[in-house]
């Protein structure tokens, strides 16, 4: 191979023989500069030659996935995140001061209105009792006597046995008897009363919370600390808020008494719950720019816990013969939404869309018609009014 390459090159002429060596004879930077411009001369005729090769060939149309738009009612329907709120939260104190004695109920016990709760030491209130009542007897006695004294000084004054001085006497003894009598039935009743709240009950039916202060403790009439907190749970009302831009719809669904509130509690069961709203604030915040609504739920099996977070879906509006379409054929651009409807010819064409509503699968949509093909997959390789190559034919809107 060496000596036909020797031969070979022997026999080119001698000018041409001499440039290897005039080439290897320069500095190394000419040498690097020369090389450069061979390689860009061979790149160079490659894309001529590899470029005429395709150029004459036809490239062949996106392939694109296309859904049939279809004509369905569709419900409205808003999302929001609400909190479960307890219907009445009492926190139970003593009304007298006393020693605690005992707790009638176990923590987070189910209790009902009027079911004792705590026990405060009865004996210093029924001794007040007694001698409140002690009292009453003397003073009634005093005023027994004092009635008679009376009665018999207006007989001896109707006969002139008695001055006018004597007979007003015994009137006013009797009279500052018989208030303190009445003074004394009063001072009674406050000790049957105080006796009373000795016994603490719950006001309302709901559930207990911890035992904050403990049996043995002496505590003080209406303290700042409570001593249980009852909070109650059947019924409990779900608070939300709305946009204020829903107002209209809000309000038009209030007149005709058909806003509700179903509840998603992402359970395997798929229990939904539902519940008409039954307020609605009278006031938007300045602050948030929404307004508040409420439901009551019965809560019968106790699921809802106030200060749980719950999802909920409000229906504000019925959406008659809308056409729908995946929410994949919709597409955001600088002049607003927009999807691409393959034609009969194959041709896609972009046309501007409203979106009605969007359930995050499929979008209620203005400015397509019903059983017209829309591309839901491919949109990046579509030229507006070039043809199109439909590779499959998915499900409209469900």
């Amino acid at each position: 191979m060496n000596m036909r390459f020797a031969s070979t090159f022997e026999s080119l002429p001698e000018r041409v023989q001499r440039l290897p060596r005039a080439f290897w004879r320069l500095d190394t930077r000419t040498r690097w500069i020369i090389g450069a411009a061979a390689a860009a001369v061979v790149l160079a005729l490659l894309w001529l030659v590899l470029g005429s090769g395709s150029g004459g060939r036809k490239a062949s149309p996106p392939v694109v996935v296309v859904a049939t738009a279809v004509t369905k009612d569709v419900t409205v329907v808003e999302h929001a995140m609400g909190t479960v709120v307890a219907n009445s939260t009492v926190q139970v104190t003593a009304q007298v001061s006393g020693k605690l004695l005992s707790a009638s109920f176990k923590e987070g016990q189910i209790v009902h209105a009027g079911e004792l709760l705590f026990q405060i030491d009865p004996k210093p209130f029924e001794a007040a009792l007694e001698q409140a009542r002690a009292q009453l007897a003397k003073d009634e006695a005093q005023l027994f006597a004092a009635n008679n004294d009376k009665n018999r000084y207006d007989a001896l004054f109707a006969q002139k046995a008695a001055s006018s001085q004597q007979r007003d006497q015994a009137d006013a003894a009797a009279k500052s008897l018989a208030a303190s009598a009445a003074s004394d039935r009063a001072a009674v009743d406050v000790a049957l009363l105080n006796l009373g709240y000795t016994k603490i009950h719950s006001p309302i039916e709901g559930k207990t919370g911890p035992i904050l202060i403990q049996p043995g403790n002496l505590i003080g009439a209406n303290g700042t600390s409570p001593l249980v907190v009852v909070t109650q749970i059947q019924p409990v009302k779900i608070s939300f808020s709305l946009p204020q831009s829903d107002l209209p719809r809000i309000q038009e669904r209030e007149r005709a008494h058909t806003l509700s509130v179903i509840l998603d509690l992402h359970e395997t069961s798929g229990t939904r719950l539902s519940a008409p709203v039954d307020f609605v604030s009278n006031e938007v915040s300045d602050q948030t720019g929404t307004i508040e609504l409420r439901a009551t739920f019965d809560n019968l099996d106790r699921r809802l816990v106030p200060g749980q977070l719950v999802d909920v879906n409000v229906a504000l509006k019925d959406l008659k013969k809308a056409t729908v379409v995946p929410r994949e054929a919709v597409n955001d651009g600088p002049n607003g939404r927009y999807t691409f409807v393959v034609t009969q010819d194959g041709n896609a064409v972009m046309r501007p869309v409203a979106v009605l509503f969007d359930d995050g699968t499929n979008m209620a949509v203005s400015g397509v018609k019903p059983r017209e093909k829309v591309i839901t997959d491919g949109q990046l390789r579509v030229q507006p009014g070039g043809k199109v190559s439909v590779a499959k034919l998915s499900k409209g809107g469900k």
